[in-house]
């Protein structure tokens, strides 16, 4: 399996999310963080850079992590055009020390872990990285979530909540998901992993959908959509 299959889709991903930062998962991931001024802040799987934009006009110290070399390219080129003083690597989070001697008071990943095939390596990065009594704060779509008609949920419709690993959304509406795919896994899997790395459960948020997306999807409205979560390094 290609680990930058985002590469592919960078065009595509890139017109979909803008820096608004105001779709409820993010919104949320973005709370839990709290006041982010002055604070040394890494993103994993920045993508394009969204949030790591909104951060450093927070007033954070940024910097940001993504395996797709295109993805980075137009992190690169907006802060070439709107310098905020972000900082951009090219690399595999779930590598080992791809980053040495670095250390955040924040990790943040929106929307990253599903896209993160090893989930330990990249959740021992984040522990690695962070000082002590730091906070590693994701959002994620959430792992109960089964979708519905003309929604892709977080495991393949002919699948349940109980079978983990990687899959495709082949002939359903989800275009990113059709395109990337995902990786799933139980919150059990979740929180598990994040305890072994000494990253401990401190906040947790479920937001609604949009109530525009209720209208048009009421039948996958019925189970918890989103899931955002803050963890403190022991």
């Amino acid at each position: 399996m290609d680990l930058a299959r985002y590469d592919e889709v960078a065009d595509f991903y890139e017109a979909g999310w803008d820096d608004s930062c105001d779709d409820p998962a993010t919104r949320s991931l973005l709370e839990l963080a709290g006041d982010v001024a002055g604070a040394r802040v890494l993103d994993l799987a920045c993508g394009h850079g969204r949030v790591t934009r909104w951060l450093a006009r927070c007033g954070a110290e940024v910097t940001g992590v993504d395996i797709s070399a295109r993805l980075i390219e137009r992190a690169l080129a907006a802060e070439h055009a709107r310098p905020l003083g972000i900082r951009y690597l090219h690399a595999d989070a779930a590598a080992v020390d791809w980053l040495p001697g670095a250390e955040f008071d924040i990790v943040t990943c929106n929307f990253g872990l599903s896209d993160i095939d090893d989930l330990d390596h990249a959740l021992a990065s984040a522990a690695r990285l962070l000082r002590a009594g730091g906070q590693f704060v994701f959002s994620i779509l959430h792992p109960c979530f089964p979708g519905g008609e003309n929604v892709s949920g977080a495991w393949p419709a002919a699948g349940t909540y109980y079978t983990e690993g990687w899959w495709r959304a082949d002939g359903e509406l989800s275009s990113l998901r059709r395109q990337v795919g995902a990786c799933h896994r139980t919150l059990a899997t979740y929180l598990n992993t994040l305890r072994q790395h000494g990253l401990w459960l401190d906040a947790i948020a479920e937001p609604s959908p949009p109530a525009g997306w209720i209208t048009a999807r009421p039948d996958a409205a019925r189970s918890p959509v989103f899931l955002a979560a803050r963890c403190l390094k022991r």
